[in-house]
C-alpha cells in the first residue's frame, strides 16, 4: 500500500471546512450499504467464516465511500478502501468471536470497540506520513465512536439479533458526526489528503 506522503501535494485549492465536513457526513451511507451487501451475499455474522467475509465486504464498501468523501482517487483511494476492508475483516472476526457472536448491548459494544480499533489501526498506517503521531490517536478514537454507533442502534430498537456486520443508519450518522474531526483536521491543520499522482481526485 502506498503511504499518503507529504510529497504528494494537492494541485487545487482545498475545499472549505464546511464543505469538507458535509461531504464526510454523506459517507455514513457506507455503513448501511456495506452491511446490506454483506447480509445479502454472506449472511449473518454467526461464524468465523461469515465474520471474515462479511467484515471484508462491508469494509471494502465503507472504505470506498470514505475515500470518495476524502477526495481520494487512484492508488491512494484504493489503498484506503483495502485498508478499511482488512481492518474490519480482522476486527469483526476477533470482536465477534470474543463475545461468542452474541448480540446483547455489551457484546455489540465490545465487538464495535475491537472492530473500530482494527479499522483505525489500518487507516492510521496511511495517515501517519501526513499526521505523524496524531495517527496514533485514531484507533482509540474510532473504537469509542463505533461503541457509540452500536449503542445508538441497539437503544432505538433495531433488530440487532439478526447479526449484522455493522450498526444501522442511526449509528452510522452518529459515527459520521463523531469522526468528522478527521477530515476537518486534515483540511485545517495537516492539509487535505492528496489523490495518487497516477489517479484523479474523486469529485
Amino acid at each position: 500500500m502506498s503511504a499518503l506522503t507529504t510529497a504528494e501535494a494537492p494541485t487545487t485549492a482545498p475545499p472549505s471546512p464546511a464543505r469538507t465536513v458535509l461531504r464526510w457526513m454523506l459517507s455514513f451511507a457506507g455503513f448501511p450499504l456495506g452491511g446490506f451487501a454483506a447480509m445479502v451475499i454472506v449472511g449473518p455474522v454467526d461464524s468465523l467464516g461469515s465474520a471474515v467475509a462479511g467484515g471484508l465486504l462491508t469494509g471494502l464498501v465503507l472504505g470506498a465511500v470514505q475515500a470518495w468523501a476524502l477526495r481520494l482517487g487512484g492508488r491512494t483511494g484504493t489503498c484506503w478502501a483495502l485498508a478499511t476492508a482488512a481492518g474490519l475483516g480482522v476486527g469483526l472476526t476477533v470482536g465477534a468471536a470474543a463475545v461468542g457472536f452474541d448480540t446483547h448491548l455489551v457484546d455489540l459494544q465490545l465487538q464495535g470497540a475491537v472492530s473500530g480499533a482494527a479499522v483505525g489501526v489500518a487507516q492510521a498506517v496511511l495517515l501517519w506520513p501526513r499526521t505523524g503521531r496524531w495517527a496514533l490517536v485514531w484507533p482509540v478514537y474510532l473504537a469509542a465512536a463505533w461503541v457509540a454507533g452500536w449503542s445508538v442502534t441497539t437503544e432505538i430498537g433495531v433488530a440487532v439479533g439478526e447479526q449484522f456486520t455493522v450498526f444501522g443508519s442511526a449509528g452510522a450518522v452518529t459515527v459520521a458526526v463523531l469522526t468528522s474531526v478527521l477530515p476537518l483536521l486534515l483540511c485545517t491543520r495537516f492539509g487535505a489528503l492528496p489523490a495518487d499522482r497516477t489517479g484523479t481526485d474523486a469529485r
